[in-house]
């Protein structure tokens, strides 16, 4: 079994660039995919404290650009966002690397590397 989850969604280009790098590189790993799995509020509150609300929320994506108006004028803090997120999956940054050393948010593999 592997020590290594990839939480993302499966169509998503930077989920697969970052699978791709996985298999290539011979680093077994399990994949939670958001949209049939959802996720968990306990989950993101550790994934918070790891590595901000703010790096996890992706304001970038279209789904963010959906939901923005309904969010516009209201303070948006950690509690917040998990609730955004738990809400609209998609708005959570891809993807989400989780190991036994630690996090890796985004195409980042000079991160992955380091908790490999």
């Amino acid at each position: 079994m592997s020590s290594c989850t990839i939480y993302g969604i499966p169509n998503c280009d930077s989920v697969k660039k970052v699978c791709a790098w996985m298999k290539e590189n011979d680093h077994p790993f399990l994949f939670h995919n958001y949209k049939t799995s959802s996720i968990d509020k306990k989950v993101l509150k550790q994934w918070c404290k790891e590595v901000g609300w703010e790096k996890l929320l992706n304001k970038k994506g279209t789904t963010w650009k959906k939901i923005a108006p309904d969010y516009e004028g209201k303070i948006l803090n950690e509690n917040a966002a998990i609730s955004i997120m738990i809400e609209n999956p998609s708005v959570i940054k891809r993807p989400v690397v989780v190991t036994q050393k630690g996090i890796s948010v985004g195409v980042d593999l000079e991160s992955l590397k380091t908790i490999l």
